[in-house]
């Protein structure tokens, strides 16, 4: 594969396909005469300059015939018998179909992914020429490639759409600040500039592009957060995906100041303030959707700690099959749901889920006839129609006086982000008293303990047992990957750990990844909830006035039909969609 210019990439239609080849190709079709080539063939003998200090006959003759790039394309595509690439200007390419590609191959081969299905990448490719590229893209992605031939100016074009300006991969950034006072340089102008994006001034400054880069890095890998950590000897990166920590190349410490600094001129937060925790918010678009970064700053004994939750407003999923409830209990959440008033918690904790569950339910009971008020800290995700409250406790909008006003609009349902106290519980509780439907989160262990939860807080006994309808406990557990799932026959002594029978290993589809490139070689892909549904009935809420305990009440509600967290994970080991040892390792110490 030949190199060229970025100039002479911006001119050539053929990309990088041999010259000779595709100016024969023109002039036997008859889109080229010989007067015409031979007119170019002595402009470039003359050295005439038209596009390059050193012209290519090919980019000469394009320009000399005014030959349509789109033709040539074509023309191309089926000399090769191979399809034309889709239009870029009106194509959304998927950011999971990106990321299997860098930014710096699909340059560098001048490439575009642009579908995934099944084992098949469909690939746009200015060189049909060139199948060793594919062949070892293919071999690299362990996937089929299937070329679409497309002009190498769109496919250029494209690349900076679709991944954005080259800001250059994070080794060459990091190369770029090997020598000492760049990083210095840098924090003087973000600091000067004071905004929370990237401005004419400090877009070459080499912080700011690793900044960046960090960032929609990890987008591309599906991250969830990222964490930055300074320790005694290094300043740790590390990308949380499908809720496990991986960790990527690290900056040198010295740089540590210069890239907290960035970051929270880019969060809105004081960059002077060192002392205190701090949290900000930062904006980006990428691929045409807009992503929130909630940013917490954190002191430390080595320096600040910066965590930055990545929000994806058009991403989340908000059918309850996608997060993983099996059709039983998802219409028993659906009628509890729908009930007139009283409360249902979701528990579990930090990370498990419980906000998009809750986002769920309102999904789903969200219609024109009924008014539907949220009160959180923060609002993670916009959702249409529905009147949500930021908590603001600076300046006394907690979730207790955000409650009362809000019960002042007249709403059908509430949802609480968190019950925290005495004060917001019984809010809560007499909001659900008075004809209101009542949404919040809780953080227990299992779904009993919500109970016992609440009384120890101060609600009173009676009222708990007459208000609560129902709580969910849950956990996420990683998906099998799709695109490298395989049959799985596991031991005897991966049976024995979740009680698997052997009536249930005969008709079970047991599968694991076997690592592939849209996974990161980990055999997983996405999450899924594993629940514990505890309904309230009558025999419960006589149990809670008479003060049982959360034993009582977990041994009452098995023998009533509760599964349990391990039980509802073993349903999704059998169906082929987790691994057991996702289960065991999620639920250590579920009682069966």
């Amino acid at each position: 594969m030949t190199n060229s210019s970025t100039s002479g990439l911006s001119t050539s239609v053929a990309g990088h396909a041999a010259d000779d080849f595709v100016i024969q190709l023109l002039v036997s079709r008859g889109l080229v005469d010989s007067a015409q080539l031979g007119r170019s063939q002595a402009r470039v003998a003359e050295h005439v300059d038209l596009t390059t200090s050193a012209p290519r006959l090919f980019d000469v003759l394009m320009a000399d015939t005014g030959l349509d790039p789109r033709k040539v394309t074509a023309l191309l595509a089926a000399e090769f018998g191979l399809p034309v690439a889709p239009d870029f200007d009106t194509l959304r390419v998927p950011g999971d179909v990106l990321g299997l590609i860098p930014r710096e191959l699909a340059a560098r081969y001048l490439v575009l992914p642009f579908a995934h299905e099944a084992r098949v990448l469909r690939l746009a490719v200015a060189d049909p020429l060139d199948t060793e590229a594919v062949d070892s893209l293919g071999h690299l992605l362990n996937l089929s490639i299937e070329p679409h031939v497309a002009s190498a100016r769109d496919i250029a074009a494209a690349i900076d759409r679709f991944y954005g300006k080259d800001a250059g991969s994070i080794d060459e950034l990091l190369s770029n600040l090997s020598a000492p006072g760049n990083g210095d340089s840098a924090v003087a102008t973000t600091e000067a500039s004071g905004l929370g994006e990237i401005t004419d001034t400090d877009a070459d400054a080499p912080v700011v592009k690793l900044v960046h880069t960090l960032i929609l890095e990890a987008i591309q890998r599906r991250a969830s957060d990222i964490h930055l950590e300074p320790l005694e000897k290094r300043f740790r990166v590390r990308y949380r995906i499908d809720g496990v920590l991986l960790e990527v190349e690290n900056p040198p410490k010295r740089l540590q100041l210069s890239i907290i600094s960035r970051l929270k001129i880019m969060a809105n937060i004081s960059i002077a303030e060192k002392r205190i925790p701090q949290d900000g918010r930062i904006q980006i678009m990428m691929n045409g959707r807009q992503l929130d970064l909630r940013v917490s700053s954190l002191p430390t004994a080595h320096g600040e700690s910066i965590v930055m939750r990545i929000l994806d407003k058009e991403g989340l999923q908000l059918g309850l099959p996608e997060l993983g409830f099996f059709s039983d209990d998802q219409k028993e959440l659906e009628r509890l749901i729908s009930l007139p008033d009283g409360i249902v918690l979701v528990t579990g904790p930090t990370g498990s889920g419980k906000t998009t569950t809750l986002y769920s339910c309102l999904h789903h009971i969200n219609k024109p006839d009924r008014k539907i008020i949220t009160v959180e800290d923060p609002v993670e995700y916009q959702l249409n129609g529905i009147n949500q409250v930021p908590v603001r406790a600076d300046i006394g909008m907690t979730f207790a006086s955000a409650l009362r006003a809000m019960l002042r609009q007249a709403p059908n349902i509430v949802m609480i982000g968190e019950i925290r106290d005495l004060e917001t519980a019984e809010i809560a509780i007499n909001a659900s008293l008075t004809g209101h439907m009542v949404f919040s989160t809780l953080h227990t262990n299992d779904a009993p303990s919500a109970v016992t939860r609440l009384i120890d807080i101060g609600v009173k006994p009676f009222l708990v047992s007459t208000s609560l309808r129902a709580t969910i406990a849950q956990r996420l557990v990683r998906k099998i990957c799709a695109k490298c799932r395989q049959p799985y026959a596991p031991s005897a002594s991966e049976l024995r750990s979740l009680n698997i029978t052997p009536a249930q290993a005969a008709t079970a589809n047991f599968a694991r990844g076997s690592g592939c490139a849209a996974c990161n070689g980990t055999g997983f892909r996405g999450r899924l909830t594993i629940v514990e549904l505890f309904i309230v009935n009558e025999e419960i809420q006589r149990m809670i006035y008479e003060h049982a305990g959360s034993s009582a009440l977990r041994e009452k509600a098995r023998s009533l039909g509760m599964r349990t967290m391990r039980e509802d994970g073993l349903r999704k080991v059998l169906a082929g969609l987790t691994t057991i040892e996702e289960v065991i390792s999620i639920t250590v110490g579920d009682a069966n």
